[in-house]
């Protein structure tokens, strides 16, 4: 009779090779490492634009605000005599605009009277008549001071006080 291969008599299996078990876990590492240098290679990639824009927006300028002389005007109005008190402060992109609207007050001025003291004031009470104004003067303010002349960049107009009479 031949003879069988004796089993252990826990009934424990045979051990195996442990080449296969190192195959395995080297596998298994170089999937884990490949996954991981991935997921960084492109995880990085997508913050970098981001520190850009960060970047950006602390080089951009704060805007620069010039205050205004007061205004007293006379309004259009059929029921009584109407006064406008305003006083208002422009938004420019930088100090070379303060210095030259700055230069020409008088006709920033006389445009603004001329403006303000052709509204009617029925019609500035309204939230949607006051940013009509607001645009009105943007306008006024931005036309050149010379002929063919560079238009002035005023970009806001904040009203620091608004008094009908």
């Amino acid at each position: 009779m031949s003879k069988a291969p004796a089993k252990p008599a826990d009934g424990a299996a045979p051990p195996k090779s442990k080449k296969k078990l190192i195959v395995i876990i080297l596998a298994a590492v170089v999937v884990l490492a490949g996954a991981g240098g991935g997921a960084f290679f492109f995880l990085s990639k997508k913050k970098a634009p981001n520190k850009e824009k960060e970047h950006k927006e602390e080089v951009a300028k704060a805007p620069v605000f010039l205050p205004l002389e007061p205004f007293v005007v006379n309004l259009q109005s059929e029921g009584g005599d109407k006064y406008l008190q305003v006083q208002m402060t422009l938004q420019v992109p930088d100090d070379a605009q303060v210095t030259l609207i700055k230069a020409n007050v008088p006709q920033v001025r006389s445009r603004l009277l001329m403006l303000l003291s052709s509204k009617d004031a029925n019609e500035i009470l309204t939230q949607e008549g006051k940013d009509k104004l607001i645009e009105e003067i943007i306008e006024q303010v931005n036309l050149p001071f010379v002929p063919k002349g560079d238009p002035q960049k005023v970009s806001g107009v904040f009203f620091t006080s608004f008094v009908v009479q």
